[in-house]
């Protein structure tokens, strides 16, 4: 199927900011305002693309309320990732989105080092190459990510109008995201909420970390299942920081098992032939851009999950 050409000319996006967004810095406003990512609006600041009453606006700016705001959204950038005829599980497709159940192992998109064999190459393939430009050149149809071992449920937009939309559905915390995790050990009680902001670790930059400056995050669980130095968790995330779940349950002192970043590794993980952290995003539930349907998915755990509670059951 051929490539729908993308727009060669800049649009103009315009509105007027509303009391709520005086509150908080223009890069932040804007985009719950606009639809856009908070990232793109940052660099289009950076550009000077983005003015109040003809005047140029920065991230850390404060607009109040009334405030006349312009905006001047560049064509998209040529795209960085070619179509690969890569296996997809697709649970629902249609018109403006499809969702997929993600395999262990696969990137959501290109990254230094790792130019193919990403998702959204996959769905590149799968569309025709018509999906919404995304977060950027790499990052066609791309709403929301998963770690590259973490398995389930991800939603990707094929237009631009239905990327803007469930892109705020995220980042307004509109979505419901159910996770299953084995971890290991136990945590205190048999439900809870663990809080912790999340930040860059100072010293290791592959890592994430509880940090006093870091950004909110919060992690709702209960447990399913228990067995001697291992439990199952449902956890429920009510934000979307980076390795959110894998950094709070080591805080807690029970890594996801099998996860060597955080500490997710031991005899038990190494007995049972775990390759990977067993942690899957088992439910996805939102509201369609254009329909207003609410939609609620799921993707029942995989077979190492299953293999390794067979494992515990047997010992």
């Amino acid at each position: 199927m051929p490539q729908k050409p993308a727009p060669t000319q800049e649009r103009i996006w315009t509105g007027i900011t509303r009391p709520q967004d005086a509150h908080e810095r223009a890069d932040a406003a804007l985009a719950g305002l606009s639809g856009e990512s908070r990232s793109r609006i940052q660099q289009w600041m950076k550009l000077g693309r983005v003015t109040r009453d003809g005047k140029p606006v920065g991230p850390r700016d404060r607009l109040p309320a009334g405030s006349q705001i312009s905006i001047r959204i560049p064509p998209p950038a040529p795209r960085d990732v070619s179509p690969e005829p890569l296996p997809l599980e697709i649970l629902h497709e249609d018109a403006e989105l499809l969702v997929v159940n993600k395999a262990a192992g696969m990137h959501v998109h290109p990254g230094a080092g790792r130019p193919t064999g990403s998702l959204a190459a996959a769905l590149l393939h799968h569309c025709g190459g018509r999906l919404a430009p995304g977060s950027g050149p790499d990052r066609p149809g791309i709403v929301h990510r998963l770690d590259r071992e973490t398995t389930g449920i991800l939603v990707a937009a094929k237009k631009d109008a239905a990327h803007r939309e469930l892109s705020r559905q995220f980042r307004e915390r509109e979505t419901e995201k159910i996770y299953l995790a084995f971890v290991l050990g136990r945590p205190r009680g048999n439900a809870g909420l663990w809080e912790g902001s999340i930040g860059r670790h100072p010293t290791v930059r592959q890592r994430m970390a509880i940090r006093t400056r870091g950004r909110t995050a919060k992690t709702e669980w209960k447990i399913v299942a228990c067995w001697p130095g291992a439990t199952l968790l449902e956890l429920r995330l009510h934000t979307g920081r980076t390795h959110q779940i894998r950094v709070h349950a080591a805080a807690a002192g029970c890594p996801v098992a099998g996860d060597p970043v955080y500490g997710g590794t031991n005899a038990l993980t190494r007995a049972a032939g775990i390759s990977r952290q067993l942690l899957h995003a088992h439910r996805l539930s939102f509201t369609h851009p254009k329909s207003g349907e609410y939609l609620s998915f799921e993707a029942p755990p995989p077979a190492d999950f299953k293999a390794f509670q067979s494992y515990l059951d047997e010992r």
